[in-house]
């Protein structure tokens, strides 16, 4: 594991300790029956969808907005989860990826016919957007900055560091490394409604090589990219990074060797992919994956 520079002291508030057990689980978009599949496989959903994981950490890195009818469904099956596995002594760590932070900026552009009614009802006042179109007022309300949801959005982080591991959505790059923890402070004011100007955090989030949207360890390996990704890994002074967002036909991979694992395999109805998560045990790094 690459040594700890100064420049993430700020990460502080992402970081936990080693944990026995990590299961990561990518994009879920809007589908709730393969959200409970990922979560059975891992061992920490029961029959009767509480938490059944003891100490185990579940990471899921972002995306569960979008693309299917059940989002409500899940982020409140997941915010459950979260203190249940708390209780226990373990811990659901959910992430924010592009969908969550798109839907917060009114871009309502993958949302179906059936999520677009997931938040009919929701009341936030003068966060309400007008130019909304009807059936997507409520939607708009409910994850405006400020809105209701987009606070519970504010209390998730961009990135996790658990261990020797660290979790995002789309990846890390070494030049985010010295501003990533600030960045994760002003995505959460941003959601929370509390910067008079939004401008340049929106501008550093939606940015096609932010860390919600580069898809650099996730494609094929170009020259340089391994390189890259180990002076990343060092500046975050751990041994691996795990990411989804980017669709891995063949399954759960590892890349640059095995200092990368992308796990967005397409769980959703919209993609059809298999059920697999990622299992962490140590050094020792796994695919678990449905019959």
């Amino acid at each position: 594991m690459g040594a700890r520079d100064s420049s993430s002291d700020a990460l502080a508030e992402v970081r936990r300790a080693a944990a026995d057990r990590i299961v990561a689980i990518g994009d879920l978009h809007g589908d709730v029956d393969a959200t409970r599949r990922a979560l059975r496989l891992a061992g920490v959903l029961d029959a009767a969808d509480h938490w059944s994981g003891g100490t185990t950490v579940v990471v899921q890195t972002g995306d569960q907005l979008d693309r299917g009818d059940h989002e409500r469904e899940i982020l409140e099956l997941l915010a459950r989860l979260e203190d249940e596995a708390a209780r226990a002594g373990g811990a659901m760590i959910v992430l924010n990826g592009n969908h969550e932070i798109m839907n917060a900026l009114g871009d309502f552009r993958y949302v179906t016919e059936g999520g677009a009614h997931d938040f009919d009802g929701e009341v936030a006042g003068a966060v309400a957007r007008a130019d909304a179109a009807p059936e997507l007022r409520g939607r708009a309300a409910a994850f405006a900055p400020g809105g209701p949801w987009a606070r519970r959005l504010a209390q998730r982080h961009i990135v996790a560091i658990v261990g020797d591991t660290a979790f995002v959505h789309g990846g890390i790059l070494p030049e985010h490394v010295p501003a990533l923890g600030r960045l994760d402070q002003d995505v959460r004011a941003l959601l929370r409604g509390e910067l008079a100007d939004p401008s340049a955090t929106v501008a550093a989030i939606m940015d096609p090589e932010a860390p919600l949207w580069t898809r650099e360890f996730s494609l094929a390996e170009a020259p340089g990219t391994c390189e890259r990704l180990g002076r990343a890994l060092q500046g975050l002074g751990v041994a691996r990074l795990v990411v989804g967002h980017t669709v891995q036909k063949q399954g759960i991979n590892a890349g640059c060797n095995e200092r990368v694992w992308r796990i967005d395999v397409g769980l959703a109805a919209h993609y059809g992919g298999p059920t697999e998560v990622l299992e962490i045990r140590g050094a020792s790094v796994s695919t678990l994956r449905s019959p």
